[in-house]
Protein backbone atom coordinates (compact mmCIF):
# COMPACT_ATOMS: atom_id res chain seq x y z
CA UNK A 1 0.00 0.00 0.00
CA UNK A 2 1.49 3.24 -0.89
CA UNK A 3 2.07 6.03 1.72
CA UNK A 4 0.70 9.13 0.98
CA UNK A 5 2.50 12.30 2.58
CA UNK A 6 1.12 15.78 2.60
CA UNK A 7 3.18 19.09 3.18
CA UNK A 8 1.09 22.36 4.79
CA UNK A 9 1.90 25.50 3.35
CA UNK A 10 0.67 28.69 5.44
CA UNK A 11 -0.94 25.73 7.73
CA UNK A 12 -2.57 27.74 10.32
CA UNK A 13 -4.41 25.61 12.40
CA UNK A 14 -3.84 22.03 10.09
CA UNK A 15 -6.91 21.63 8.58
CA UNK A 16 -5.36 20.59 5.65
CA UNK A 17 -3.47 17.60 8.01
CA UNK A 18 -6.61 17.13 9.98
CA UNK A 19 -8.51 16.20 6.84
CA UNK A 20 -5.74 13.99 5.20
CA UNK A 21 -5.30 11.93 8.03
CA UNK A 22 -8.90 10.89 8.37
CA UNK A 23 -8.06 9.26 4.79
CA UNK A 24 -4.64 7.73 5.29
CA UNK A 25 -2.83 10.87 4.27
CA UNK A 26 0.33 11.22 6.13
CA UNK A 27 0.86 15.12 7.32
CA UNK A 28 4.58 15.39 6.73
CA UNK A 29 5.93 19.27 7.58
CA UNK A 30 3.84 22.44 7.97
CA UNK A 31 4.91 26.13 6.98
CA UNK A 32 3.35 28.60 9.62
CA UNK A 33 4.28 31.82 11.58
CA UNK A 34 1.61 32.84 14.15
CA UNK A 35 2.92 31.66 17.46
CA UNK A 36 -0.89 30.34 18.38
CA UNK A 37 -1.64 27.84 15.91
CA UNK A 38 1.45 26.85 14.96
CA UNK A 39 0.97 25.82 18.81
CA UNK A 40 -2.08 24.12 18.55
CA UNK A 41 -1.20 22.21 15.57
CA UNK A 42 1.98 20.84 17.53
CA UNK A 43 -0.30 19.34 19.78
CA UNK A 44 -2.51 17.56 16.94
CA UNK A 45 0.03 16.34 15.10
CA UNK A 46 3.61 16.17 17.16
CA UNK A 47 5.60 14.30 14.71
CA UNK A 48 5.17 17.09 11.98
CA UNK A 49 8.24 18.90 11.56
CA UNK A 50 7.71 22.56 11.52
CA UNK A 51 9.72 24.81 8.85
CA UNK A 52 8.89 28.27 10.03
CA UNK A 53 8.87 31.56 7.54
CA UNK A 54 7.76 30.44 3.76
CA UNK A 55 10.04 33.02 1.92
CA UNK A 56 13.18 30.76 3.60
CA UNK A 57 12.30 27.58 2.69
CA UNK A 58 13.87 26.30 -0.33
CA UNK A 59 11.57 23.33 -1.57
CA UNK A 60 14.16 20.89 -2.50
CA UNK A 61 15.92 20.89 0.18
CA UNK A 62 12.81 19.54 2.26
CA UNK A 63 10.97 16.20 2.45
CA UNK A 64 9.39 15.92 -0.57
CA UNK A 65 5.62 14.81 -0.45
CA UNK A 66 2.80 13.47 -2.87
CA UNK A 67 0.46 16.44 -2.12
CA UNK A 68 1.31 20.64 -1.19
CA UNK A 69 -1.53 22.38 0.17
CA UNK A 70 -1.83 26.01 0.81
CA UNK A 71 -4.46 28.73 1.67
CA UNK A 72 -2.37 31.35 0.92
CA UNK A 73 -3.38 34.85 2.50
CA UNK A 74 -6.46 36.01 1.07
CA UNK A 75 -6.03 39.98 2.65
CA UNK A 76 -5.10 41.60 -0.67
CA UNK A 77 -7.62 39.70 -2.71
CA UNK A 78 -11.43 40.16 0.00
CA UNK A 79 -13.60 42.06 -1.20
CA UNK A 80 -13.44 43.55 2.27
CA UNK A 81 -10.31 44.73 2.06
CA UNK A 82 -8.42 47.06 -0.06
CA UNK A 83 -8.10 44.46 -3.01
CA UNK A 84 -4.43 45.14 -3.99
CA UNK A 85 -4.63 41.74 -5.38
CA UNK A 86 -1.96 39.56 -5.71
CA UNK A 87 0.43 42.56 -5.78
CA UNK A 88 -0.36 42.98 -2.09
CA UNK A 89 2.67 42.43 0.47
CA UNK A 90 0.09 39.52 2.00
CA UNK A 91 -1.08 37.75 -0.67
CA UNK A 92 2.02 38.08 -2.84
CA UNK A 93 2.87 34.87 -0.86
CA UNK A 94 1.12 33.17 -3.23
CA UNK A 95 4.34 32.83 -5.50
CA UNK A 96 6.42 31.50 -2.78
CA UNK A 97 4.24 28.62 -3.07
CA UNK A 98 4.53 28.19 -6.49
CA UNK A 99 8.24 28.66 -6.38
CA UNK A 100 8.52 25.80 -3.74
CA UNK A 101 6.26 23.78 -5.41
CA UNK A 102 8.78 24.21 -8.85
CA UNK A 103 12.11 23.67 -6.78
CA UNK A 104 10.76 20.56 -5.59
CA UNK A 105 9.42 19.46 -8.73
CA UNK A 106 12.82 20.00 -10.25
CA UNK A 107 14.91 18.76 -7.30
CA UNK A 108 13.07 15.64 -7.86
CA UNK A 109 12.88 15.03 -11.63
CA UNK A 110 9.01 15.65 -11.56
CA UNK A 111 8.31 13.15 -9.41
CA UNK A 112 6.67 15.19 -6.39
CA UNK A 113 4.69 16.80 -5.68
CA UNK A 114 1.80 14.86 -7.54
CA UNK A 115 -1.00 16.98 -6.61
CA UNK A 116 -1.53 20.97 -5.11
CA UNK A 117 -4.59 22.45 -3.37
CA UNK A 118 -5.12 26.06 -3.36
CA UNK A 119 -7.35 27.63 -1.61
CA UNK A 120 -8.65 31.03 -1.24
CA UNK A 121 -11.42 33.74 -1.27
CA UNK A 122 -13.94 34.03 -3.62
CA UNK A 123 -12.97 37.69 -4.50
CA UNK A 124 -9.82 35.93 -5.72
CA UNK A 125 -11.94 35.73 -9.00
CA UNK A 126 -12.54 39.76 -9.47
CA UNK A 127 -9.50 41.26 -8.05
CA UNK A 128 -7.36 43.46 -10.04
CA UNK A 129 -10.00 43.96 -12.39
CA UNK A 130 -9.88 39.50 -12.79
CA UNK A 131 -6.50 39.33 -13.72
CA UNK A 132 -5.26 37.90 -10.84
CA UNK A 133 -7.37 34.41 -11.09
CA UNK A 134 -5.76 34.41 -14.39
CA UNK A 135 -2.40 34.92 -12.88
CA UNK A 136 -3.00 32.12 -10.67
CA UNK A 137 -3.81 29.86 -13.45
CA UNK A 138 -0.81 30.65 -15.40
CA UNK A 139 1.29 30.25 -12.56
CA UNK A 140 0.43 26.28 -12.44
CA UNK A 141 -0.09 25.56 -15.83
CA UNK A 142 3.00 27.73 -16.91
CA UNK A 143 1.04 28.16 -20.01
CA UNK A 144 -1.10 31.74 -21.30
CA UNK A 145 -4.17 31.65 -20.53
CA UNK A 146 -7.31 33.39 -22.02
CA UNK A 147 -9.58 35.53 -19.92
CA UNK A 148 -13.27 33.96 -20.77
CA UNK A 149 -15.28 35.61 -23.33
CA UNK A 150 -17.89 36.69 -21.03
CA UNK A 151 -15.31 38.67 -19.06
CA UNK A 152 -15.87 36.54 -15.69
CA UNK A 153 -14.58 33.99 -14.00
CA UNK A 154 -17.10 31.14 -13.85
CA UNK A 155 -17.57 29.11 -10.14
CA UNK A 156 -16.22 25.61 -11.75
CA UNK A 157 -13.87 25.58 -14.27
CA UNK A 158 -11.01 23.22 -15.70
CA UNK A 159 -7.74 24.24 -17.38
CA UNK A 160 -4.76 22.67 -18.99
CA UNK A 161 -1.08 22.91 -19.43
CA UNK A 162 1.66 20.90 -21.20
CA UNK A 163 1.68 18.54 -18.06
CA UNK A 164 -0.54 19.69 -15.77
CA UNK A 165 -4.57 19.79 -15.03
CA UNK A 166 -5.96 22.19 -13.18
CA UNK A 167 -9.29 22.05 -12.24
CA UNK A 168 -11.26 24.80 -9.78
CA UNK A 169 -14.22 25.20 -7.65
CA UNK A 170 -16.36 27.33 -5.58
CA UNK A 171 -17.88 25.86 -2.62
CA UNK A 172 -19.62 27.35 0.17
CA UNK A 173 -19.64 25.10 3.60
CA UNK A 174 -22.99 25.57 4.35
CA UNK A 175 -23.79 23.63 1.82
CA UNK A 176 -21.24 20.96 3.17
CA UNK A 177 -21.54 20.99 7.21
CA UNK A 178 -23.15 18.65 9.55
CA UNK A 179 -24.04 20.70 11.99
CA UNK A 180 -27.54 22.28 12.12
CA UNK A 181 -26.50 25.84 12.05
CA UNK A 182 -24.47 26.25 9.59
CA UNK A 183 -21.91 29.05 8.01
CA UNK A 184 -21.61 30.56 4.92
CA UNK A 185 -18.53 30.65 3.75
CA UNK A 186 -18.13 30.69 -0.17
CA UNK A 187 -13.99 29.77 -0.67
CA UNK A 188 -12.46 28.65 -4.07
CA UNK A 189 -10.53 25.24 -4.27
CA UNK A 190 -8.38 24.60 -6.77
CA UNK A 191 -6.48 21.20 -7.54
CA UNK A 192 -3.33 20.91 -10.03
CA UNK A 193 -2.34 17.19 -10.73
CA UNK A 194 1.15 17.23 -12.16
CA UNK A 195 1.24 15.02 -15.15
CA UNK A 196 -1.95 13.59 -14.81
CA UNK A 197 -5.81 14.27 -15.91
CA UNK A 198 -7.07 13.28 -12.44
CA UNK A 199 -7.96 16.61 -10.96
CA UNK A 200 -11.28 16.78 -12.27
CA UNK A 201 -12.20 13.13 -10.45
CA UNK A 202 -10.58 15.51 -7.52
CA UNK A 203 -12.95 17.94 -7.32
CA UNK A 204 -16.30 16.77 -9.46
CA UNK A 205 -17.24 14.24 -8.90
CA UNK A 206 -19.63 12.68 -6.11
CA UNK A 207 -18.62 10.55 -2.82
CA UNK A 208 -19.18 10.24 0.67
CA UNK A 209 -17.49 11.43 3.33
CA UNK A 210 -16.17 10.06 6.56
CA UNK A 211 -17.95 11.29 9.44
CA UNK A 212 -15.14 13.76 11.57
CA UNK A 213 -15.14 13.49 15.76
CA UNK A 214 -16.90 16.13 17.25
CA UNK A 215 -14.72 16.03 20.35
CA UNK A 216 -10.85 15.79 21.01
CA UNK A 217 -10.90 12.60 22.51
CA UNK A 218 -14.25 11.95 24.22
CA UNK A 219 -17.26 10.81 22.12
CA UNK A 220 -20.71 12.72 22.08
CA UNK A 221 -23.87 11.94 20.89
CA UNK A 222 -24.83 12.47 16.82
CA UNK A 223 -26.37 16.13 16.35
CA UNK A 224 -29.52 14.25 15.82
CA UNK A 225 -29.98 12.72 18.74
CA UNK A 226 -28.89 15.37 20.69
CA UNK A 227 -31.14 17.57 19.07
CA UNK A 228 -34.25 15.77 19.83
CA UNK A 229 -32.84 15.01 23.60
CA UNK A 230 -32.72 19.02 24.25
CA UNK A 231 -36.29 19.34 22.40
CA UNK A 232 -37.64 16.78 25.10
CA UNK A 233 -35.59 18.07 27.92
CA UNK A 234 -37.07 21.59 27.11
CA UNK A 235 -40.98 20.06 26.93
CA UNK A 236 -41.27 20.58 23.69
CA UNK A 237 -40.06 24.14 23.45
CA UNK A 238 -38.76 24.99 19.42
CA UNK A 239 -35.33 27.41 20.26
CA UNK A 240 -35.43 30.05 17.70
CA UNK A 241 -31.64 30.96 16.59
CA UNK A 242 -31.06 34.38 14.56
CA UNK A 243 -27.63 35.00 13.61
CA UNK A 244 -26.65 38.81 12.76
CA UNK A 245 -24.84 40.28 9.25
CA UNK A 246 -22.28 42.56 11.75
CA UNK A 247 -20.95 43.99 8.68
CA UNK A 248 -23.83 44.56 6.89
CA UNK A 249 -25.51 45.96 9.96
CA UNK A 250 -22.65 48.62 10.74
CA UNK A 251 -22.22 49.67 6.79
CA UNK A 252 -26.45 50.57 6.95
CA UNK A 253 -26.26 52.24 9.94
CA UNK A 254 -23.34 54.47 8.54
CA UNK A 255 -25.41 55.10 5.94
CA UNK A 256 -28.61 55.49 7.32
CA UNK A 257 -29.97 52.75 5.31
CA UNK A 258 -32.81 51.70 7.20
CA UNK A 259 -33.89 48.83 4.46
CA UNK A 260 -30.51 47.76 4.48
CA UNK A 261 -30.21 48.18 8.54
CA UNK A 262 -34.00 45.61 8.77
CA UNK A 263 -32.14 42.97 6.52
CA UNK A 264 -28.96 42.91 8.55
CA UNK A 265 -31.36 40.96 11.37
CA UNK A 266 -30.95 37.56 10.19
CA UNK A 267 -34.38 35.03 10.08
CA UNK A 268 -34.39 31.55 11.29
CA UNK A 269 -33.06 28.48 9.62
CA UNK A 270 -30.31 31.70 7.85
CA UNK A 271 -26.51 30.54 8.14
CA UNK A 272 -24.43 32.32 10.14
CA UNK A 273 -22.16 34.72 8.29
CA UNK A 274 -18.62 33.95 7.27
CA UNK A 275 -16.42 33.52 10.22
CA UNK A 276 -13.73 36.49 10.11
CA UNK A 277 -10.51 36.87 11.81
CA UNK A 278 -11.38 40.53 12.75
CA UNK A 279 -14.66 40.09 14.34
CA UNK A 280 -17.03 38.23 16.28
CA UNK A 281 -20.65 36.99 15.32
CA UNK A 282 -23.51 37.96 17.51
CA UNK A 283 -26.94 36.16 17.21
CA UNK A 284 -30.02 36.44 18.72
CA UNK A 285 -31.79 33.50 20.94
CA UNK A 286 -35.13 32.82 22.56
CA UNK A 287 -37.98 29.84 22.74
CA UNK A 288 -40.97 30.29 20.18
CA UNK A 289 -43.54 32.42 21.83
CA UNK A 290 -40.98 33.91 24.82
CA UNK A 291 -39.40 36.45 22.30
CA UNK A 292 -39.04 38.93 25.59
CA UNK A 293 -36.95 36.30 27.35
CA UNK A 294 -34.34 36.03 24.90
CA UNK A 295 -31.11 37.83 24.74
CA UNK A 296 -28.58 38.61 22.09
CA UNK A 297 -24.50 37.13 22.83
CA UNK A 298 -21.77 36.05 20.58
CA UNK A 299 -20.29 32.94 19.45
CA UNK A 300 -17.62 31.26 21.93
CA UNK A 301 -14.93 29.72 20.46
CA UNK A 302 -16.38 26.13 21.03
CA UNK A 303 -19.24 27.49 18.85
CA UNK A 304 -16.98 28.71 16.00
CA UNK A 305 -14.71 25.59 16.05
CA UNK A 306 -18.45 23.46 15.35
CA UNK A 307 -19.25 26.02 12.96
CA UNK A 308 -16.09 25.36 10.63
CA UNK A 309 -16.64 21.61 11.03
CA UNK A 310 -13.50 21.34 13.75
CA UNK A 311 -13.11 18.60 16.42
CA UNK A 312 -14.70 20.49 19.90
CA UNK A 313 -11.64 22.01 21.66
CA UNK A 314 -9.28 21.82 18.80
CA UNK A 315 -7.86 25.36 19.13
CA UNK A 316 -8.30 25.64 23.40
CA UNK A 317 -4.44 23.78 24.05
CA UNK A 318 -1.50 24.30 22.95
CA UNK A 319 1.41 21.77 22.58
CA UNK A 320 2.92 22.66 26.03
CA UNK A 321 -0.63 22.10 27.32
CA UNK A 322 -1.17 26.53 27.90
CA UNK A 323 -4.70 27.44 27.29
CA UNK A 324 -4.75 29.62 23.88
CA UNK A 325 -6.66 32.93 24.62
CA UNK A 326 -10.18 33.70 22.82
CA UNK A 327 -8.95 36.09 21.01
CA UNK A 328 -6.24 34.13 19.57
CA UNK A 329 -8.79 31.52 19.02
CA UNK A 330 -10.97 33.85 17.05
CA UNK A 331 -8.32 34.87 15.05
CA UNK A 332 -7.10 31.28 14.04
CA UNK A 333 -10.54 30.34 13.39
CA UNK A 334 -11.51 33.01 11.27
CA UNK A 335 -8.50 32.30 9.44
CA UNK A 336 -9.30 28.85 9.16
CA UNK A 337 -10.57 26.62 6.31
CA UNK A 338 -13.95 24.92 7.00
CA UNK A 339 -12.88 21.04 7.36
CA UNK A 340 -15.96 19.34 5.05
CA UNK A 341 -15.08 21.16 2.11
CA UNK A 342 -11.34 19.82 2.55
CA UNK A 343 -12.54 16.88 3.79
CA UNK A 344 -14.39 16.39 0.49
CA UNK A 345 -10.92 17.40 -1.69
CA UNK A 346 -8.56 14.84 0.50
CA UNK A 347 -11.20 11.65 0.19
CA UNK A 348 -10.43 12.10 -3.75
CA UNK A 349 -6.76 12.70 -3.70
CA UNK A 350 -6.92 9.58 -1.72
CA UNK A 351 -9.02 7.81 -3.84
CA UNK A 352 -7.13 8.32 -7.03
CA UNK A 353 -3.79 7.75 -5.67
Amino acid sequence: MTVITLGSLFDGIGVFPLAGSCYGIIPTWASEIEKAPVSITKRHFPNMLHLGDITKIDGGEIPPVHIITFGSPCQNLSNIGKREGLAGSQSSLFYHAIRIIEEMRCATNGTYPVIAVWENVMGAFSSNNRLDFKAVLESFTKTAVPMPASGEWANAGMVRGKDVEVCWRLLDARYWEIPTLAQRRRRIFLVADFGGTRAREILFKTRDLQSFPTSCGESRLPSSVASRRFTEKTRRKIPIVRPFQERRMRSAAKDKNKSGFIGSFGRTNDPFPTLLAGSVNYFSFWYEGEEKEGFIRQLTPLECERLMGLPEGWTALGHKDEAISDHARYKALGNAIAVPCVAYIMAGIAEVL
